[in-house]
């Protein structure tokens, strides 16, 4: 028999069966494992992958980016606002017998309807993705920003309707006095609330980059849309309103010294609703263009392309798709047709990167593929005409 190991030494042996005896008939000692005199080594920790890895973005925080926080608070704000003044001027209205001033409140009850409407929307597009909802729930701001719009346009043809009314029949009285202050005190709130929902120079959030994004490819006379399109509605609401309680202030100074001139109150409550109804197309047409699924209105589709041919080993483009959730969420995604001999995750990487530096989007995917020369042919390959 072998002799035992020495003492320190860690191997552990047994006896071995016969069948695992050596040629020369001795009996053997086999190792059945090796403690190791060193501890062992801790498993590895997960690292970092590198920057190119497909979630350039880190893993989102819950509850409202910082900008949502901001629109949340101005909301608020705004809303308190304006229905206090919104009960004041009904009273008002009331008193004085005056459409123009009932018009008001109803304007301000509306943007008091818009208001909640969008603080509901900022709620909800908190909530997570889930597998029905995948991109999330952004696109709830902008469905509350349509509803805004609609909601001004239905109150204001009402209101519209009862000036025409009022034109063909001249039976009516109004209170100079009370239309006057009522309609001053209008001024003020509106005024008020322009300020507290005004949006000069906002960041330009994409994502979490938040305000760390400045567009490269900007054109010279494309100014950049405002930050939250919430507030932008109510923001554009309030104008509306305050053009209004201008019109509804020069007619009551006009009926307090002559009051022989009350047809001032409607034809003021017919000239300012249209212009009201004018000021929501601009929020009218990006809303729309966001859920028609079109390309965001900073950022061009011939930049994109050529921006993603630049890139060293890519000799085609094909199936490039730009679109935005809201007006500072932007996402695109292509096909890019590669050399042979190009490396698929280089080109991966350095055209995720060009789009994210240049263009700011909020999510990209891109399919590497190689190129072929039927390509050229291929009518699903070919880029979509101008509209």
């Amino acid at each position: 028999m072998e002799p035992s190991p020495a003492p320190g030494n860690s191997e552990t042996t047994r006896l071995v069966s016969p069948r695992e005896r050596g040629a020369g008939g001795g009996l053997r000692l086999k190792s059945l494992f090796t403690e190791p005199s060193q501890p062992l080594p801790e498993e590895p920790k997960p690292v970092e992958m590198a920057s190119h890895h497909c979630h350039r973005d880190p893993w989102p925080q819950p509850g409202l980016t910082p900008e949502r926080l901001q629109a949340r608070r101005q909301l608020y704000a705004a809303c308190a606002v304006c229905f206090v003044f919104m009960a004041g001027e009904v009273i008002g209205g009331y008193l004085a017998h005056s459409l123009a001033i009932m018009t008001d409140a109803a304007h301000l009850l509306a943007d008091v309807g818009s208001m909640m409407g969008s603080l509901f929307s900022l709620w909800l597009s908190t909530r997570p993705a889930t597998r029905t909802m995948t991109f999330g729930w952004h696109r709830s701001e902008t469905l509350g920003a349509l509803a805004s719009v609609v909601s001004l346009w239905m109150v204001t043809g009402i209101l519209l309707y009862l000036a025409f009314i009022r034109l063909l029949h001249s039976d009516y009285h109004i209170e100079g006095g009370a239309m006057l202050l009522t309609a001053s005190i209008a001024v003020c709130a509106n005024l008020l609330m322009a300020f507290v929902l005004h949006q000069a120079g906002p960041p330009h959030s994409h994502g979490a980059r938040g305000a760390e994004y400045a567009p490269l490819e900007e054109e010279p006379g494309d100014p950049l849309p405002l930050g939250n399109t919430s507030v932008r509605a109510a923001f554009v609401h309030v104008l509306g309103d305050l053009l209004q309680s201008l019109g509804v202030l020069a007619a009551s100074i006009l009926i307090y010294f002559k009051p022989q001139y009350k047809v001032a109150d409607p034809i003021s409550t017919f000239l300012f609703s249209i212009c009201a109804l004018g000021s929501t197309a601009p929020t009218l047409r990006d809303v729309l263009r966001i859920l028609m699924e079109g390309t965001p209105r900073s950022v061009g589709f011939e930049p994109v392309r050529d921006t993603l041919l630049s890139v060293p080993g890519v000799r085609a483009t094909h199936e490039l798709h730009l679109w935005a959730l809201t007006l500072t969420y932007h996402v695109a995604s292509a096909h890019l047709a590669i050399d042979a001999a190009a490396d698929p995750e280089t080109v991966l990487a350095e055209a995720s990167a060009r789009l994210y530096s240049r263009f700011g989007f909020s999510s990209c995917t891109l399919q590497v593929e190689q190129y072929q020369p039927e390509m050229a042919q291929c009518l699903r390959c070919q880029e979509p005409p101008q509209a």
